[in-house]
């Protein structure tokens, strides 16, 4: 299926589960209907709330699960493929969920699942201040990129993308495109979100698609937009600033592979990297 059209989602999610399921559907609905066959959610897309993810994660890994029901049935009714953000999940005798993008196919079926690994323990000049994501989750510790329709997708969230090594080992699998759902703070957001995504699309010679949050969500928190489509030679396809929408591109597997002909970076490599247990 090429050349097709992806599509990243922008949210400035709360704390109201039914209230961002809604958005969700309204914006998926809306970026299906322009033509897009695979939507990416951003981060944290159903639920903003950092203390809500541990109830909400029990719920998801128990037959009264609500989002992954919901999105599945949406990818059906659609005919679309959805990247579905992050969806708390919880792990036997552990206090903390794991941060988990679930792929459903056009059939609503589940066909992959990431586990966030870089938890965001991080101090930032904001409103917030402190930034302690292993408080609440779990590290995942498998790098996962799956066969699609449209070609070898990759996963990965949020504070992965400053780790490039990561991004490597994806490129050891013959990616064509990656996912980035993300919830990336305004302060370093401005300052780094852009220039990382075209990095890892330019070095990797791959389709990168950033699903940001974007906007003030509580007084202390804000995120900084800027969702993303950019190609393998690192041409920003398509971008929005704050608010809630989406940005929508389309994407030709053939133009990557010309660019990888014309400069086999694989063939040039010297070094590998090897995932750390």
């Amino acid at each position: 299926m090429n050349p097709f059209q992806l599509a990243a989602i922008q949210m400035v999610s709360n704390n109201d589960l039914d209230g961002n399921l809604a958005e969700a559907e309204r914006l998926i609905v809306e970026a299906a209907s322009a033509g897009a066959q695979l939507i990416v959610l951003p981060e944290t897309f159903a639920m903003f709330s950092t203390r809500a993810q541990r109830s909400l994660g029990l719920q998801e890994a128990s037959d009264k699960a609500v989002i992954r029901p919901f999105i599945s049935a949406l990818a059906k009714r659609l005919g679309i493929w959805i990247v579905a953000g992050t969806i708390p999940l919880a792990v036997e005798n552990s206090e903390q969920v794991l941060a988990s993008c679930f792929v459903f196919d056009d059939k609503g079926d589940e066909q992959g699942c990431y586990h966030k690994i870089h938890l965001f323990d991080v101090d930032v000049a904001d409103a917030q201040g402190s930034y302690r994501e292993s408080d609440t989750f779990l590290a995942g510790d498998k790098v996962v990129v799956i066969d699609t329709p449209f070609g070898r997708l990759g996963l990965a969230v949020c504070y992965d993308l400053r780790f490039p090594e990561f991004f490597r080992a994806m490129f050891a699998e013959d990616v064509d495109i990656i996912a980035v759902p993300a919830a990336f703070t305004f302060l370093t957001g401005k300052a780094h979100w852009l220039p990382l995504l075209q990095a890892r699309a330019i070095e990797n010679q791959c389709y990168v698609i950033g699903a940001n949050q974007g906007g003030q969500h509580t007084p202390s928190r804000k995120t900084s937009g800027e969702s993303v489509i950019f190609d393998s030679w690192g041409k920003q396809l398509a971008s929005k600033e704050q608010g809630a929408g989406y940005v929508i591109a389309t994407i030709d597997l053939d133009e990557a592979a010309k660019h990888r002909r014309a400069m086999p970076i694989k063939q040039h490599q010297r070094f590998t990297v090897s995932t750390k247990k």
